[in-house]
């Protein structure tokens, strides 16, 4: 494992693109676990003498508050450091889930075929087919709004993605040799699939996982901006976004720095997940 995971980051220094992202990635964990010591305020409290300020650099701005404050007087810098903790924790969740059970899925439908594979794969065709953030807003408006509801509904919409790439990694793999033996060898049925052939479909679900981690994160924000994710007092960016829209114009920080958090570690996970799948795939080694 050690010699895989020094291989894989030799390959990630060769890409600048997926090295920016690690390092964004990096800095945005700390500061998401160091929000109670680097938060300057509470992201909670309001400050009614200081309402709508710009950041402490601009023209009426104030040195308490570096990045301003919104409608309510909050602290801007300190919500979206609290906000970072959030997107994140979301991020993570909908990977896990949407990992769990897609991994799951598609490791049964490869190597069982018949009508399981047909059954489950008509499911995932069916969630494919609709647009990911509507279908997303069916079930939280079924569930209801809430962040963790939200985390179920953007986890169900991106099982497909893992259900379909592991799927077809273990139609590969389930006709080589060493699975022959080991049904020789009398392994169950179990054994052979999550012990002797999940282990050799990894780098596909690595790849996703880090480009699900920021499709989670966007598609959150986005249920938090129709009001249908994260709730108020929740420093959520999307649920920032969506409080400061009334005030794009007259105070357009309130707006532009939840949204450039958003834009910067979405960008982040996508140019770490172009990087794993240059370092994974063995035939873009080649090339280079």
């Amino acid at each position: 494992m050690r010699v895989f995971l020094s291989e894989l980051f030799f390959e990630l220094k060769k890409n600048k693109g997926s090295m920016i992202g690690v390092v964004i990635i990096i800095l945005s964990v700390v500061v998401a676990l160091l929000a109670p010591v680097l938060a300057p305020h509470d992201p909670t409290h309001i400050n009614a003498e200081f309402l709508k300020l710009p950041p402490s650099f601009a023209e009426g701005g104030n040195a308490l508050f570096p990045l301003g404050t919104d409608d309510l007087g909050r602290d801007l810098l300190s919500r979206l450091i609290y906000g970072s903790q959030v997107s994140l924790s979301v991020g993570f969740a909908v990977v896990v889930l949407s990992l769990i059970t897609g991994t799951f899925l598609g490791v049964v439908a490869g190597y069982f075929g018949g009508w399981v594979d047909k059954t489950i794969m008509r499911l995932t065709d069916l969630i494919m087919s609709l647009p990911s953030i509507l279908f997303a807003i069916v079930i939280v408006a079924v569930l209801g709004p809430g962040i963790s509801n939200a985390i179920i509904a953007v986890s169900i919409v991106a099982v497909p993605n893992f259900v379909r790439i592991i799927r077809a990694q273990v139609m590969v793999e389930k006709n080589r040799q060493y699975v022959h033996a080991a049904k020789l060898f009398g392994a169950s049925h179990f054994r052979i699939m999550f012990v002797e052939i999940l282990p050799n479909c990894m780098a596909p679900l690595i790849v996703q996982a880090s480009l699900g981690f920021s499709d989670g994160i966007l598609n959150c924000a986005a249920l938090g901006f129709l009001g249908l994710g994260a709730q108020a007092p929740m420093s959520e960016w999307g649920t920032m976004l969506s409080d400061a829209r009334s005030y794009i114009e007259s105070s357009p920080w309130m707006v532009t720095l939840p949204g450039l958090c958003i834009l910067v570690i979405v960008l982040s996970f996508n140019l770490l997940g172009d990087g794993l799948r240059d370092a994974l795939d063995p035939r873009l080694k080649k090339q280079n």
